[in-house]
């Protein structure tokens, strides 16, 4: 009875060690940072200002804290690439009001570095 004491109480610690161990990683379920662009107008005049707007989010967070964020413009065919900082409006919104002097097809990308640990 004794040997039989000494395998199985061992086992069960084990077990019940893993059983918390697999609890928490399920609660640490990691979070994504999320990008939600509009531009309004969706289609512009030339010298007609266009507002782009990036909400971001990371999990249900409104992400507020950016250290930079740029939005990077470009004219399709075109190897200039303009980069242009913007803050913080509202509410995890980063907004930029811009006017294109010609018309064309142009191309938008949003970066972003953060202050907190993702």
């Amino acid at each position: 009875m004794k040997k039989l004491l000494n395998i199985w109480l061992p086992v069960m610690f084990m077990v019940s060690l893993t059983a918390c161990s697999n609890h928490n990683a399920a609660e640490e379920e990691p979070q994504f940072l999320e990008v939600e662009l509009s531009i309004n107008p969706e289609k512009a005049k030339a010298n007609e200002p266009v507002v782009f707007e990036a909400k971001v989010t990371y999990g249900e967070e409104e992400v507020t804290d950016a250290d930079e964020v740029k939005f990077e413009i470009w004219r399709a065919n075109a190897e200039e690439h303009e980069k242009i900082l913007v803050e913080h409006a509202e509410n995890g919104i980063y907004r930029l009001d811009k006017t294109f002097e010609e018309e064309g097809t142009y191309y938008i990308y949003f970066t972003r570095n953060s202050t907190k640990d993702a």
